[in-house]
């Protein structure tokens, strides 16, 4: 990953759409934002997201935040947006098994180049929420709460959300006793009752120490710790 062109800053107040305009600025255009939504549940797939918004009133979406911090309606509403305007977006579903596979965290930055691959217009720049993801084949820049700050990061964290909520309401479904449509497979106290009464699911991530402990394969602690992924 790179920094930003030589000579270039953002200002704090920049506002949403401060990091596209100062690369269009240097000439550098298409500007893809990338993320992820699902890394610190313990069941259910993880999903990543890319967009590519046009520049210009085109490419403002309104009302468009940090995925995290918008009710359903307003991400639904954002999304909905999202696809009519981008110039290039989408989708990469990793599921359990994979994630289980592969380890979270490789798991996740598999995601977002294959999110980033599938674009159907290549970027020139790639701006990615909080770590740097090699692999890419063009530069890019890693965001601190880029989601916050960047309205290409925030339109991928939209797209990845809400389209992994969407599957977890399916998953609920099939697995009604872990609720998983309120949770969407983050640990809760409902979660972790569910869990304890009826065992993990198909579609629990078996790294994860908590679900490992309510298959009965790994010893519980005199205190319960916090959920945390198995180090590998």
């Amino acid at each position: 990953m790179s920094d930003l062109p030589r000579g270039s800053t953002v200002r704090r107040d920049a506002g949403l759409y401060g990091y596209e305009r100062t690369l269009r600025r240097h000439g550098i255009d298409p500007i893809a934002g990338v993320d992820e939504a699902g890394r610190g549940a313990c069941a259910g797939p993880l999903v990543a997201g890319a967009a590519i918004l046009p520049a210009g009133k085109a490419g403002i979406i309104p009302g468009l935040a940090d995925s995290k911090l918008l009710t359903e309606k307003a991400r639904e509403r954002c999304y909905t947006q999202i696809v009519r305007r981008a110039l290039a977006w989408s989708v990469v579903v990793i599921s359990h098994d994979e994630c289980d596979a592969l380890g979270m965290h490789v798991a996740n930055i598999e995601a977002l180049r294959r999110a980033v691959a599938l674009l159907d217009l290549p970027p020139s720049y790639v701006l990615t929420d909080g770590f740097p993801v090699d692999g890419l084949g063009v530069p890019g820049l890693a965001v601190w709460k880029g989601d916050r700050v960047a309205a290409c990061i925030a339109a991928a964290s939209v797209l990845a959300k809400v389209t992994r909520d969407r599957m977890m309401c399916e998953l609920d479904r099939e697995w009604p006793a872990y609720d998983f449509k309120t949770h969407k497979g983050y640990i809760t106290d409902v979660h972790s009752a569910a869990l304890l009464e009826h065992g993990p699911s198909p579609v629990h991530r078996m790294r994860f120490v908590n679900v490992r402990r309510a298959a009965g394969l790994e010893p519980w602690p005199d205190v319960q710790n916090d959920l945390v992924e198995e180090s590998s």
